[in-house]
């Protein structure tokens, strides 16, 4: 298991890479680089670190993983998988698909990320990233450790630090809004169906996107996603449970409530692979999924596509190679962001209902 260091000093004072982000994204982008040389991977919060997530692995996440063995049995869930499930709640409509996910626990998957690293990458926690300043050969990068402001140099830095990006921020290249996610962690007083539901309600709200369920072993999972300037999403959290539990009396008790910022994508300036020798990989560069907020398979193929061009090509061309490679990934999203407008509004969640199942499915199957 790869040794983690919180808020202490770099070791060295110029790397060959800086990663900012300890998600599967920067994990993923400090594996492939590390093949060049030596890599520093930082994140603000301390490691291991317990991000809010539903903790679902996609089939692209699956397959990108494959290479690198299989999942530590201690990381999966019961259900051990689960289906995605549309359900329109008011109209009493449930369109189970095909599309399944291996079901983990987020802090435990992420560990296992990180503990694939070479012990030549550097990994510090509760070192977040100060500024930067490009250099004709390189970035100068300041972190705050816990004994202050510390620069380091590298020829190419990757920001994979979230939706909330300090780096793309920095970047000014401009900062795509962002969802609130609130999760609740409910007791359960009975099994519920070994399904992933997304739920649509009509009267919660406009701010409100929608619900989704997850079993989690002896806990579900209860999230609800709001759009940007929600006010007092919390309340709304509430009524949504209130809902759900009159028709589900398995869920129990509240044990804990986390909230997030997921990527609010809507129009394709929002995805952006970087600018000189700095990338953005995972929702540090917009790339998720407009229409499901799926991310996890995102953030790994782009880790590993940053991790590549920069193991592959000289740091001048590192941004070239990278964005050459993610050009498929972003030509999706922008197909995606197309049909977002028609499946958020009410038309198009109402004709949803009428979809054959089998039609559902094969569209959920990329979601």
């Amino acid at each position: 298991m790869h040794q983690h260091a919180n808020g202490t000093h770099p070791a060295l004072n110029a790397y060959d890479t800086v990663v900012v982000g300890a998600g599967p994204a920067g994990v993923m982008a400090a594996l492939g680089s590390s093949r060049r040389g030596s890599v520093l991977l930082v994140d603000s919060v301390a490691l291991p670190r317990d991000k809010s997530c539903g903790g679902m692995l996609h089939e692209l996440t699956q397959k990108h993983l494959a290479p690198f063995g299989v999942l530590p049995e201690g990381i999966i869930l019961e259900p051990r998988h689960v289906n995605f499930r549309y359900v329109d709640w008011d109209r009493g409509i449930r369109k189970a698909t095909e599309l399944r996910f291996v079901n983990v626990d987020r802090a435990g998957f992420d560990d296992w990320l990180v503990s694939l690293l070479p012990k030549s990458v550097e990994v510090i926690g509760l070192c977040p990233l100060v500024s930067f300043a490009s250099r004709t050969d390189g970035v100068t990068v300041t972190l705050r450790t816990s004994d202050g402001p510390v620069d380091v140099t590298c020829a190419n830095l990757v920001g994979a630090d979230g939706a909330r990006s300090s780096v793309r921020r920095a970047l000014g290249i401009g900062t795509a809004s962002s969802y609130v996610t609130l999760q609740d962690y409910v007791h359960l007083e009975g099994a519920i169906d070994p399904f992933f539901d997304c739920i649509y309600m009509r009267g919660i709200g406009d701010e409100f996107g929608y619900a989704y369920v997850v079993p989690k072993g002896e806990v579900a999972i209860v999230g609800s996603v709001f759009y940007p300037k929600t006010k007092r999403p919390g309340d709304k959290q509430d009524q949504v449970l209130d809902v759900l539990r009159r028709s589900m009396p398995q869920l129990g008790e509240s044990l804990k409530r986390e909230a997030c910022a997921a990527l609010h994508l809507r129009t394709t300036a929002d995805t952006r692979p970087g600018y000189g020798r700095v990338l953005l990989a995972g929702e540090a560069g917009g790339f998720m999924s407009p229409t499901s907020g799926e991310g996890i398979s995102y953030a790994i193929h782009t880790g590993l596509a940053a991790g590549e061009a920069i193991a592959a090509s000289e740091p001048d061309d590192v941004l070239a190679a990278y964005s050459a490679s993610v050009e498929g990934l972003t030509r999706d999203i922008r197909r995606r962001l197309r049909w977002l407008p028609f499946m958020e509004s009410s038309t198009g969640k109402y004709l949803a209902g009428f979809v054959p199942t089998s039609i559902v499915s094969k569209v959920t199957m990329g979601l």
